[in-house]
């Protein structure tokens, strides 16, 4: 298996007995055919982490406006560490956007915003997390619940060891965070070595970036995102993360429209006061991997600054 880091600290042992727990070990026989004695054993070596509970549990954090939080990730040593990526997998990154049309710098964006391309993914087990959040946070109980299931077939199906697997407080695993739904339904074996490996196999870890964005309907070729010339009415910004205004409507702002294509419409908050942006289908995208206009923004505008230090042959080697 993978050399992994160790959890944060020990827990306390999930018990396997008490109900809920013994019903999802029978649904994870009824269901999929998994011996329940396998499933209990696994679980038994699960540890309940108070500290994951208290993260769930923190009240909600000040929303910081887009220019501190753009702050976090255009750094010049983020900026560099990209450029030093890129150089360093410049093949793949290549290879993958001839086939799936999902741009290196858009790739390099996640990676450095999720991951700081691979050097921080986590420090929990993930069979801990997904075990606290799924028989110990009831407001999200079911939709961990589900994730371990998917978990532990993953594990099955990949040849991932249960016990040692490490990666968020909430589950989520390798270089580009996938949950384990996420890993099942877009992870690929890239490398053609027969398994999925997001954690040190970059071949796998680029190809499924890019096939989840491929999936989720990306464009080749076509427009992220623009900068309105003026201001927008706050009643004419989209309704959240939606493409709900017309070609015909953003078009009457000044920037370009490719077709029909519904498009969005935002504000993010400068120094100077808000800035208004249109979002297009492929910055929608974007939205699906992690649901926060910011998130996008820092995805694009850190991929782009890439690019930029790479073309201008400056950065790290």
């Amino acid at each position: 298996m993978l050399s992994l880091s160790a959890p944060l600290q020990a827990g306390t042992g999930l018990d396997v007995n008490r109900e809920d727990v013994a019903t999802f070990i029978n649904n994870m026989e009824r269901s999929h055919g998994i011996p329940a004695s396998e499933t209990r054993r696994i679980l038994a070596a699960a540890e309940i982490q108070e500290p994951i509970l208290e993260a769930m549990r923190r009240p909600a954090e000040k929303v910081k406006p887009w220019y501190e939080y753009r702050r976090i990730f255009l750094t010049d040593k983020r900026i560099d560490e990209g450029v030093a990526f890129w150089k360093a997998h410049g093949d793949t990154l290549r290879s993958t956007a001839e086939v799936t049309g999902v741009p290196p710098e858009i790739i390099i964006g996640i990676l450095g915003v999720e991951t700081l391309y691979g050097r921080i993914t986590g420090r929990y087990r993930v069979i801990d997390a997904l075990s606290t959040l799924a028989f110990e946070y009831p407001p999200r109980s079911r939709f961990f619940t589900s994730e371990l299931e998917q978990f532990l077939l993953l594990a099955r199906e990949q040849s991932i060891d249960p016990y040692s697997a490490t990666g968020s407080y909430a589950g989520a695993m390798g270089g580009p965070q996938f949950i384990s739904s996420s890993y099942r339904a877009y992870a690929i074996d890239a490398s053609g070595d027969g398994r999925v490996d997001l954690w040190e196999d970059w071949s796998d870890i680029i190809g499924s970036v890019a096939n989840y964005f491929a999936a989720h309907g990306w464009q080749r070729g076509g427009r992220i995102t623009a900068r309105v010339p003026g201001e927008v009415p706050s009643s004419k910004l989209s309704d959240g993360l939606k493409l709900d205004r017309s070609a015909a409507e953003v078009g009457e702002y000044g920037v370009p429209v490719d077709g029909e294509n519904n498009l969005m419409v935002f504000a993010l908050e400068n120094e100077e006061g808000p800035e208004y942006w249109v979002g297009y289908p492929n910055f929608y995208v974007i939205t699906r991997y992690n649901r926060s206009n910011m998130y996008a923004m820092a995805v694009y505008d850190l991929g782009r600054a890439v690019k930029s230090r790479m073309e201008a042959g400056d950065g790290a080697g």
